[in-house]
């Protein structure tokens, strides 16, 4: 009795401690390993009409041999056991719910009943049809089975014809733990009384093929050959991700779902077997890698107009004039002298165009407007011509300094646009002058 609570004990931790599983056709063989005990007792046989059978008559002492059919039948004081290891059986499923099996028994007889006997020895084979209730999947498995077998006390056989019902408790897809209990008639009760056998001992399922070893038998396995998940039909995932490698672009590296599986690292919405620049965020357009800015200003070089030189957004990347400048260089050009009535420059206004010369030529990706203007002296076509004369004598000189042509305009506009008193001798000098300005001039 105490090596079966040993197996009870056993068997609940192996439940409890694994994820519980169900039986299934796929391991078709099973092996279980246990204890039987034996017990004439609750057989209702009548053994007052005759003699002990034989194996026990000479040691037989008073008291019961036999009970009434079930009485006592969980009184283990009755029962016969040589040991933990005293009984195997080898089942093959057959399918539909059915299995043979074929189970081999030792043990010792010491109880006949109540009556106590020498000890005797009792081997026994047998063969059954089992028809197990749970076809699929479940951790509780209950069955009934037939059959018949012979078995020997002493070495003297009798044939029995065996009847019994049981459970499987799985703890996973091969390893469960077993309880049964079966009637055995016997034909020749003179040298055999019917008994039950009861049994416990853990069972064993083998057979199924899984040739990568992960758990998913082939038949079921898309990727027999490579040990994966069950998620995936037995295929792997090697990095990861959730995405399996058939459907992964980076199986080796873990990525998202949106670009098949490959990794950004940057986060720019580009993945990195795509991205020139994996590891700095960048538009997609350019590959992700950021947009060039050579002069830093934070205007794109593809959208910067002067990609070399620092300028402003609302200039394309260009620069502007400050106002400073432009103040520095209206002053300088107002200051710039022509012969009278020719455009012919002063010998002192030299220097002047120099400077101006210097300071636009900082900015030659700005477009450049020179003015000519005259006073009221003379008459307009005169004017007109002279201010045009002189303006384009500024702009040659701009140009032939280094200026870039295409980048620079003039036009003179006669005595139009006066800006002192043309009825005094200063106002009519203010009036004849050079204006030179920039577009993108802060004002």
């Amino acid at each position: 009795m105490k090596h079966l609570k040993k197996l009870l004990l056993i068997a609940l931790v192996v439940v409890f401690a694994n994820n519980i599983s169900a039986q299934d056709q796929d391991n078709r063989w099973v092996i279980e390993l246990g204890s039987n005990f034996v017990d004439f007792y609750p057989t209702g046989a009548d053994v007052e009409s005759g003699p002990i059978p034989t194996p026990f008559a000479a040691s037989a002492v008073n008291g019961d041999a036999t009970g009434g059919m079930f009485e006592d039948f969980f009184n283990t004081d009755h029962w016969n056991n040589s040991g933990i290891l005293s009984r195997l059986r080898l089942g093959y499923y057959v399918g539909s719910g059915f299995s043979v099996g074929l189970t081999a028994t030792f043990n010792s007889i010491t109880n006949l009943g109540d009556v106590k006997v020498s000890s005797t020895s009792y081997i026994s084979t047998d063969l059954d049809i089992k028809y197990n209730f749970v076809r699929d999947y479940g951790w509780f498995d209950p069955y009934i089975f037939l059959g018949g077998g012979g078995t020997w006390l002493e070495g003297d056989g009798n044939a029995t014809a065996n009847a019994g019902l049981g459970f499987n408790l799985w703890a996973n897809k091969w390893l469960g733990f077993n309880l049964q209990t079966k009637y055995k008639h016997s034909f020749d009760e003179d040298k055999l009384l019917p008994h039950w056998q009861h049994a416990a001992g853990v069972v064993f399922k083998f057979g199924g093929i899984d040739t990568d070893g992960d758990g998913i038998y082939d038949k079921y396995d898309a990727c027999p050959e490579v040990a994966g998940l069950e998620a995936f039909n037995g295929c792997p995932d090697t990095d990861g991700d959730g995405i399996q490698d058939s459907e992964d672009a980076c199986p080796n590296e873990a990525g998202l779902a949106e670009f098949n599986g490959c990794p950004d690292s940057d986060g720019d919405g580009v993945a990195d077997k795509d991205d020139k620049c994996p590891d700095v965020a960048g538009p997609a357009e350019n590959q992700g890698c950021p947009w060039p800015d050579a002069d830093g200003d934070g205007v794109f070089d593809k959208d910067d107009e002067c990609p070399n030189i620092a300028g402003v957004a609302e200039n394309n990347g260009c620069p502007i004039v400050s106002a400073e400048v432009q103040k520095e260089i209206t002053d300088l050009a107002r200051a710039i002298y022509f012969v009278t009535g020719s455009s012919k420059f002063t010998d002192e206004t030299e220097i002047r165009l120099e400077q101006v010369s210097k300071i636009v030529n900082q900015y030659k990706t700005l477009r450049f407007d020179v003015e000519g203007h005259t006073d009221s002296t003379g008459s307009d076509k005169i004017n007109s011509k002279l201010s045009q004369a002189r303006a384009d004598a500024v702009k040659d000189y701009l140009i032939a300094n280094g200026f870039p042509a295409d980048m620079i305009t003039s036009k003179g506009f006669g005595s139009a646009n006066p800006i002192g008193d043309n009825k005094t001798s200063k106002g009519r000098q203010q009036n004849r002058r050079v204006e030179i300005f920039s577009e993108y001039a802060e004002r």
